[in-house]
């Protein structure tokens, strides 16, 4: 299937068979905006990782500020990609506070959204739009997939989760409107199917000359209708047709060459892992793939729902993860819940690394070119507070972030401003969202 030319010209991309395999035509000046020119440039990626019930934070928050920070106990799996990864403290998230009990309900439905989540365990939620579907709508164009919703925990959006807030609350963290949560997918088999849709390894080898074939002819059909566009373009843009033309040539005598299946290799279709190391690990694994194969620019995960109680026995820790946090000042406590953010730091950092040895379009890195927010729907999970939240940065969102800081903030700023930042630095300019207005300078 490919794209076809609209009155400016010729579509932006030309799928070439198999999710993730496509050719784009140099950005003409003649014929798009700065901003179209410069997403395409250097693609920008948002992702947001949710933990549940707080963070032990006398073992988290590093002991020095600036560059070259220490990494405390929590954070020391950080240590390949310290130096691409900025931890913040100070800021808040107030509207996350809920109305009498439920700050692990309320606390994740206002995750991504600073926005104060109605309390009702009925039909009648009501929140806001979240950060990453604010840019989700402004890259929805640029990508086959507008925004993909993960996690390791189902469960439906309805009933009582959390002492009068509704599930929706508790189970999901992306919001397309103030009334609509959106479902994450569980599965690795089935976001491997939304990633891979229409690769068969299987594939025979007259099947295989068949698609070689259309993909010949669909470099044919760019070659004749770009031509057409020579009496469009400036005596520049003319240069640049006849590069991108060179180009095209390169890669018909390339593509002979060239396997079936997406650009990025796919691995093996994962089954329902039966433990969550092997859940985490392959989700991990799926998320790099579908921005290496640019299938999407926006993600959002769940380790697990708001106030998860899961037991850690596999870490050597006895009792709920949600018991444990009510730590009532317990040495025993501190410890098991360091064991625990320990490991969450961990999978998180894991994530990092592979999207770190990734080489991005443009000679960065995935994570070079991506932002990557970390952090829980509360701070500490005994006294339940929603300010100095645990907040990891990842990534230099293009080279505009300066990373491998300890960022200390005064004054609870809100979490709406570093997603201000966030935002602007895909291309959204907004100078409002949440409970805030501006965006933190990082």
């Amino acid at each position: 299937m490919f794209t076809r030319p609209n009155r400016r010209g010729i579509g932006r991309r030309l799928f070439l068979g198999g999710a993730g395999a496509s050719l784009g035509l140099p950005l003409f000046e003649s014929l798009l905006g700065s901003q179209a020119k410069a997403q395409d440039a250097q693609p920008r990626r948002i992702l947001a990782y949710y933990v549940p019930c707080g963070i032990h934070m006398a073992a988290w928050r590093p002991s020095t500020e600036g560059a070259n920070y220490d990494l405390s106990p929590i954070l020391t799996p950080l240590a390949n990609v310290k130096s691409k990864v900025n931890v913040i403290s100070g800021l808040a998230n107030f509207p996350a506070r809920p109305d009498g009990p439920g700050d692990h309900a309320s606390g994740t439905g206002a995750f991504l959204t600073v926005a104060h989540p109605y309390k009702t365990a009925g039909a009648d939620i009501q929140n806001g739009i979240s950060m990453d579907q604010v840019a989700a709508n402004q890259l929805k164009d640029l990508t086959r997939i507008p925004s993909m919703q993960l996690g390791i925990d189902g469960g439906n959006g309805v009933g009582d989760c959390d002492s009068g807030y509704s599930c929706a609350y508790a189970r999901n963290i992306s919001w397309s409107s103030a009334t609509q949560p959106l479902p994450k997918v569980t599965s690795p088999g089935v976001v491997f199917d939304q990633l891979f849709q229409g690769f068969d390894p299987q594939t025979t080898a007259e099947e295989k000359a068949k698609r070689l074939a259309y993909r010949k002819s669909i470099l044919d059909y760019v070659q004749d209708d770009t031509k057409k566009l020579q009496g469009k373009l400036g005596s520049a843009d003319r240069v640049k047709l006849d590069q991108y033309l060179t180009a095209v040539n390169e890669l018909q005598a390339q593509i002979d060459k060239l396997a079936t299946g997406p650009s990025c290799d796919p691995i093996d279709k994962p089954a329902d892992p039966g433990d969550i190391v092997a859940h985490a690990n392959i989700m991990n694994e799926l998320m790099v793939l579908a921005f290496q194969c640019d299938a999407t620019r926006v993600i959002s995960f769940m380790l697990a729902n708001a106030g998860s109680n899961r037991s850690y026995e596999f870490l050597g820790v006895s009792g709920g993860h949600h018991e444990i946090s009510h730590h009532q000042d317990l040495q025993d406590n501190f410890d098991k819940l360091v064991t625990i953010d320990t490991w969450e730091v961990q999978m998180f950092a894991d994530l990092l690394e592979k999207l770190d040895a990734v080489t991005d379009i443009d000679g960065n890195t995935l994570l070079d070119n991506s932002l990557a927010f970390f952090s829980s729907e509360i701070t500490d999970g005994n006294a339940h507070n929603h300010d100095d939240m645990p907040i990891l940065l990842a990534g230099r969102g293009g080279g505009d972030i300066v990373s491998g800081r300890h960022i200390v903030f005064s004054g609870d700023p809100s979490v709406a401003k570093l997603y201000l930042t966030m935002l602007q630095n895909v291309g959204v300019m907004v100078n409002d969202f949440g409970d805030a207005s501006g965006a933190l300078s990082l």
